[in-house]
């Protein structure tokens, strides 16, 4: 017995309409990842050269034209979320100078490239009182870039370390971190495409310290065509990997180093970092003990918790970097 023909037509019908559907939104979402693979290219292309981006300040220029902050961003940060990061701890910051954010190049980190930079900026500008805020791994780089500066004459003043790991054995996913250092080294690159699945993983894996819509903000931020490269991130892996905080001990002068943290941090241990920081600087640690209680996430995160950042910041400056008697500072500069 054969089907009715109307139903026979009906269904066909039906599935004309599905398929069409189905098509209109495969296409859609292919044209949507092209679409954003292309922009992702063009902006990426357009960061391929490190890049000092201030944060203009009126009052904090006018007040400390020779003092400056520089912020070095930590693991995949972008350009704009440094800047948010500098804008969540103004209040503080701006206290005592001027602020900047190391934007790292997409063709992967340079510290040969961040130390010309840096040492260029204050040159130029003229600067005489030098201060480093180091965000997460942002924080090692600024110890060793502060040890080269001193060996050209610059002696940064201060070094805040916001939840630093002192190498890669205080970073609790260490496994994470050796697999893409692994590939980096082998000469793999993980393409663009890719990234999103590759970072909502690794952000699923840190879910104890993160709530779902901090997951998906993130998630979504390094999907942007605005975050860092792929070859960036794994380059900011191998320096993790093979970073030795022993080698700067003894080699950054007068720099006071102020530690904070959170011990709920599940991604550095701040007990061993806190530790290790503390054994090898002896004359620079001047506060360990700091801790930005009631931080989601508790990792390094003053974007998040302005609030709690800029009491804890704001301490530490009150108590080690008093105020000049004359904007800007009296140390003394060999420019």
């Amino acid at each position: 017995m054969t089907d009715d023909p109307k139903k026979v037509l009906r269904s066909a019908s039906d599935l004309g309409r599905y398929s069409r559907r189905r098509f209109l939104v495969g296409a859609a979402a292919g044209l949507t990842l092209a679409t954003d693979l292309f922009v992702t290219r063009l902006i990426q292309e357009g960061r391929e050269e490190l890049e000092i981006l201030p944060v203009r300040d009126d009052e904090a220029a006018a007040r400390f034209p020779r003092a400056m902050w520089f912020l070095f961003p930590g693991y995949k940060t972008s350009w704009e979320e440094a800047v948010w990061i500098l804008n969540s701890l103004r209040p503080a910051l701006a206290s005592r100078g001027q602020m900047a954010a190391v934007g790292y190049s997409n063709k992967g980190l340079d510290v040969d490239t961040v130390e010309a930079e840096v040492f260029r900026y204050i040159r130029n500008r003229r600067i005489n009182r030098v201060y480093f805020y180091g965000h997460s791994f942002g924080g090692m780089l600024a110890v060793e870039i502060a040890a080269r500066l001193l060996a050209r004459g610059v002696q940064v003043e201060i070094i805040i370390l916001d939840s630093s790991p002192s190498g890669r054995f205080d970073v609790l996913d260490a496994g994470m971190i050796r697999g893409v250092v692994f590939l980096y080294e082998a000469g793999a690159r993980i393409p663009s495409a890719l990234r999103g699945g590759y970072e909502l993983g690794e952000r699923i894996l840190h879910k104890d310290e993160r709530s779902w819509s901090t997951i998906a903000d993130q998630t979504l931020e390094q999907l942007s065509p605005l975050a860092p490269s792929s070859t960036l991130i794994q380059s900011e892996s191998s320096y993790i990997y093979h970073y030795n905080a022993a080698a700067f001990a003894g080699g950054i002068g007068k720099a006071e180093l102020a530690f904070l943290g959170n011990p709920d941090d599940t991604t550095v241990n701040y007990y061993t970092a806190r530790q290790r920081w503390t054994e090898l600087f002896p004359q620079n640690m001047v506060s360990n003990a700091l801790i930005t209680e009631g931080a989601r996430p508790a990792h390094a995160s003053p974007q998040w918790n302005p609030v709690i950042y800029q009491r804890v910041v704001q301490n530490i400056l009150d108590t080690y970097a008093p105020l000049p008697a004359t904007g800007g500072g009296g140390s003394k500069t060999p420019f």
